[in-house]
């Protein structure tokens, strides 16, 4: 089942990134640029055929795939035949919509999976009455035995109503009255196929902060239970913004990890490996092999991650590919804004001539430089995905 998740992952990876150069193909041919190739993967070629002016093909490696538009820089040989629809003659606009378009068509795929996923299955919440699980509690150094509430006989499943005769609103409120009562016996009401239950429970004292939970010395209550999950589902109208909100999160979980984060990069060979921290694509298989395979999910619950998994990467890969680095899309894009601020302040001092193009002859170190610091983070973070993965079914 594993295997089944990791190769499906890496076809939904595939499809993603052909898609990506589809875009820029498109748009390309659309504002009558010349694209020569389009080929999925790299390597030897195993099958091609030429339609028009395009040879279309597949290649040995399924690791991507590729779209040769003629003149991307001016560096680049051309036939002077091709000259009038090479890449960097085609006006600004149309240059900035073909760079865009890899990651434009990630994002929507991204929002695409997102919205079905919303409108078809739902999304999973910490539920605020619902018990998840029962455990044991670490009163002294062990945990040994059942804790309060499995002793009572309170199950997975059930609906708190009320604790020691108060109403009982929200997980947070729950949690509030077990600390403050402290130990002893305490009067519990749950909703358990459609009746309504006491129990009483004996709860323990730990030592615990009284307003969060974690370690600290406040003698507190403590039962033993974890909230529960439940599924909302949404409308089609309904989940439009939320589409929107969760696509906003994010680009702000990128953000924080590309200005934040980076740090972590000495961690990724620690035991406790942070699961949402950076990953290969190599681990990102593992992970849609360790959701498929999840053995206490539902098969809906594991469409459900799957596909929020593969959204989650194409909105990464987007985001990534838009960064202001050449060779990536992003790098270029930053140069042709450059140009474009730089004719506007020319021609505010008068000049009337043609845009002044930026010599990439003298990008080309930095170029290097950005694609040799992005091999050693693509190697490091596939090592640590070898040797140390991140795994979600222990």
């Amino acid at each position: 089942m594993e295997i089944l998740g990791i190769v499906a992952f890496a076809a939904a990876l595939l499809v993603s990134v052909v898609a990506h150069e589809a875009g820029h193909f498109v748009t390309a041919r659309h504002y009558g640029m010349k694209a020569s190739k389009f080929f999925v993967g790299f390597g030897p070629t195993l099958w091609s055929r030429r339609r028009g002016e395009t040879e279309y093909g597949v290649k040995a490696i399924p690791a991507g795939g590729f779209v040769k538009i003629e003149g991307m820089t001016p560096l680049e040989e051309i036939d002077p035949a091709d000259e009038p629809r090479a890449f960097y003659n085609a006006p600004a606009r149309a240059r900035l919509v073909v760079m865009s378009a890899g990651s434009f068509v990630h994002f929507v795929i991204a929002m695409v999976l997102i919205y079905g996923v919303l409108v078809t299955m739902g999304t999973t919440q910490i539920s605020e009455s619902k018990i998840g699980s029962t455990s044991c509690v670490a009163a002294t150094a062990t945990c040994a035995g059942p804790g309060p509430a499995a002793a009572a006989g309170l199950r997975p499943g059930d609906r708190v109503r009320s604790f020691d005769g108060v109403a009982v609103d929200s997980w947070a409120q729950f949690t509030r009255q077990v600390r403050e009562h402290g130990a002893g016996p305490a009067t519990l009401v749950v909703r358990r196929d459609g009746r309504d239950l006491t129990l009483t429970p004996n709860l323990v004292e730990v030592r615990r902060n009284r307003l969060t939970g974690a370690a600290g010395n406040d003698p507190v209550g403590a039962l033993g239970v974890r909230p529960g999950t439940e599924t909302v589902h949404y409308g089609p109208l309904a989940a439009v913004p939320h589409t929107f909100s969760v696509i906003g999160s994010g680009f702000t979980g990128m953000y924080d990890t590309l200005t934040h984060r980076l740090d972590d990069l000495g961690k990724i060979f620690d035991k406790d490996r942070d699961p949402e921290g950076f990953i290969s694509v190599v681990g990102a298989a593992r992970i849609g092999g360790d959701v498929v395979s999840a053995p206490d999910s539902s098969g809906v619950d594991r469409l459900r991650q799957f596909l929020v998994l593969v959204a989650a990467i194409n909105l990464a890969v987007g985001i990534f590919n838009l960064l202001p680095l050449l060779p990536l899309d992003g790098g270029h894009i930053a140069v042709l804004g450059f140009e474009q601020a730089r004719h506007g302040l020319r021609r505010l001092r008068g000049y009337r001539g043609p845009v002044k193009r930026v010599d990439f002859a003298k990008l080309l170190p930095a170029t290097y430089a950005t694609v040799v610091v992005l091999l050693g983070f693509s190697l490091l973070l596939l090592s640590a995905d070898i040797i140390n993965p991140i795994r979600l079914n222990q």
